[in-house]
This record gives C-alpha cells, sequence and structure tokens, in this order.
C-alpha cells in the first residue's frame, strides 16, 4: 500500500517505517526535526530508514517530507499525492516537559491532529490510525486497564491532548465515515529509543557513574513494552480498518467502540514490571551497579500502568513476544555500539 506516516524520524516511527519497508509498501514519511531532543539521532534514523529502501529492484518506496503538522496549507499539499492509509505517529511527547511547556502540546497534538483528520477526509483515506497513550488513564486505578472503561481523568495536559484526540476521532467517523483507530500506547523501549526516557537516561548515568533518579521510590510498575513488538500491531491494525460495532448501545455506551467506524485498542505487553526489577535487568545487561536517588512521585505520573490487550489480540491476532530481560539487552547493545561505549 502507499502510506502516510506521520512522526517518521521518531522512535515508534522509524520501527514502524522500517517494517512497512521490509514487507513492500511505499511510505511518504513526515517529521518536523524539532530539537525537544538530539536532532542528530532522528537524522540517524532517517539515514537507516533510506538505506532500506535501497533495493535497486524497487526504488523509491521511502520518501521523507519535513513539514510541521501544525501548517495547514504544507499538511494539504502532502495529502494531494494520495494515501491509501495513514499512521499518525508524530506528537510532541513527554508528561513533565508538558508542566513548562503546555502550548507545544495544543499545536502539535491538538492542531496538527486536526489537520490529519482534515487531509484524510479531502482524500478518500480508507483508514487512520492514530497514537494515543495510556496517559489517558490518569486518575484511573482499577488494573488492567480496560479500553471498555471512561478515561476522562488525564493528570497531566499530555495525556488531556491525547484524549482529545480520540474524541475528534470519533467526530470524523460519525461526520464522514473516515475510519479511524487510536491505539493507547505502554511505555515503549527498545533500540533507537528517546533520550528522555527512563531507559535511556538510567544506562547514560550508569555507564557515566552518575546517579539516577528514582521517582515514587521506586514503586512504580509499568507495563513495559519492546518497540518491535509494538510497531508490528501498529501494522496489524492499519491493515484492519475501523468498523462499526452493530452492538453498540447508546443507552449504555461502549468507551472503546461506536456506531461509527472508530476503535480504541491497548496496545502493551500485558506484563506489568516493577521499576526496581526492571533496573535490576538493566545492572545485569550493562555489568554494573545503579547509584539510586530515591524521589517522590512527580506530578503529573500515574504510579502504575498495566495494560489489558485482550481485544487487540482478538481483532488483529496482536501477541508482544519480547521479555523484558531480552528487550533490555537489546537495548544496552544498540546503545553501545551507537555511542561507542
Amino acid at each position: 500500500m502507499r502510506i502516510l506516516l506521520t512522526g517518521v524520524a521518531g522512535f515508534i516511527g522509524y520501527h514502524t517505517c522500517k517494517q512497512l519497508l521490509a514487507r513492500g509498501d511505499t511510505v511518504v514519511g513526515v517529521d518536523n526535526l524539532n530539537d525537544y531532543y538530539d536532532v542528530r539521532l532522528k537524522q540517524a534514523r532517517l539515514e537507516r530508514l533510506a538505506q532500506c529502501d535501497a533495493d535497486p529492484a524497487v526504488p523509491g518506496r521511502f520518501a521523507f517530507r519535513k513539514t510541521d503538522l501544525a501548517d495547514a496549507d504544507r499538511i494539504r499539499e502532502i495529502f494531494d499525492e494520495g494515501f491509501e492509509r495513514v499512521i499518525h505517529l508524530a506528537a510532541q511527547a513527554g508528561v513533565r516537559y508538558s508542566l513548562e511547556n503546555p502550548q507545544t502540546y495544543i499545536d502539535s497534538n491538538v492542531t496538527g491532529f486536526l489537520n490529519v483528520l482534515e487531509g484524510c477526509r479531502y482524500n478518500d483515506v480508507g483508514h487512520l490510525v492514530y497514537a494515543s497513550t495510556s496517559s489517558v488513564y490518569g486518575a484511573n486505578t482499577q488494573m488492567p486497564f480496560t479500553e471498555h472503561e471512561p478515561a476522562d481523568h488525564p493528570l497531566a495536559i499530555y495525556g488531556a491532548t491525547k484524549r482529545a484526540n480520540e474524541l475528534m476521532a470519533h467526530s470524523y467517523a460519525h461526520l464522514f465515515g473516515l475510519p479511524c483507530t487510536g491505539l493507547r500506547f505502554f511505555t515503549v523501549y527498545g533500540p533507537w529509543g528517546r533520550p528522555d526516557m527512563a531507559l535511556f537516561l538510567f544506562t547514560r548515568k550508569i555507564l557515566a557513574g552518575e546517579p539516577i533518579q528514582v521517582f515514587n521510590h521506586g514503586h512504580h510498575q509499568r507495563d513495559f513494552t519492546f518497540v518491535e513488538d509494538i510497531a508490528e500491531g501498529v501494522i496489524r491494525v492499519c491493515d484492519r480498518p475501523a468498523a462499526a460495532n452493530p452492538e453498540w448501545d447508546s443507552d449504555a455506551p461502549d468507551p472503546a467502540t461506536s456506531h461509527v467506524p472508530w476503535r480504541i485498542f491497548n496496545i502493551g505487553n500485558n506484563r506489568p514490571v516493577q521499576l526496581l526489577d526492571y533496573i535490576r535487568v538493566l545492572e545485569e545487561c550493562l555489568g554494573r551497579k545503579a547509584e539510586m536517588e530515591m524521589l517522590p512521585l512527580q506530578p503529573g505520573d500515574v504510579p502504575d500502568t498495566w495494560a489489558s490487550a485482550d481485544d487487540l489480540a482478538a481483532a488483529v491476532g496482536y501477541q508482544p513476544s519480547t521479555p523484558v530481560e531480552e528487550g533490555v539487552r537489546r537495548f544496552v547493545d544498540w546503545y553501545r555500539d551507537y555511542y561507542g561505549v
């Protein structure tokens, strides 16, 4: 298929694009290459994607467009190129950054998403798959988190913008028949990850002999999910356009489905791990002990996440297969190679 992939130079975008190219799809990738973290890492991902597209038998299956999603005119021009599917992974991520820079999240996650919806609306896109987040569950404490329970109490503006995306997508599915599927990601990790994420920060500091900051005194529980498993799930969903639920009842509405072609799925490992156990695995892979600075829970953070991914497994056969021990080892191997440590 011919697919538009936003956030292509990002962590999940890179892995998703790599798998799409490997199976023979044509991908036009969009990214603004902002400086939220080291742009050189984003450029290195793009260089690797260009190498994936170096097959002389099928040239030109990957093209990159440096564009900000908030630029409505430029996004319209890109959509005019024609796409069967859109995978929207671009976003301003991170809970802690949102405490100091909330406007950035509105520009990228709300205005940018509106421009993507409009592009899909006017160009007969067959399916929009977009990134949501486990942060939408916010104050929810019933575990595991399920899509069939309300998620209307996010604790940070990041989660609030992603919940807004889910609602905006529903309105376009209702008004224009646009099939939309939202994926709530749960703590994705792995090679080529973001430098602001815990595994990256911990690895850098442990190797440098510096203390790591462990929030909530290490009592976090996270549903750590390996990035290649995530990318496979995204592609499986992309291949299966959202459909209306004929049994949806407006008197007892199911938050995960609708009477229109709109769907929400959790995408996680369904195996929560204590943060201290995660750090222990990292120590074993690095061959070094971590010096830990224990700190209280940060504003906007939730103590625990745990995804019920049963619906996604039933719908598209999603079965994450990478244990944390293997996933962390593969990240450490990549980190040592990329940074020459």
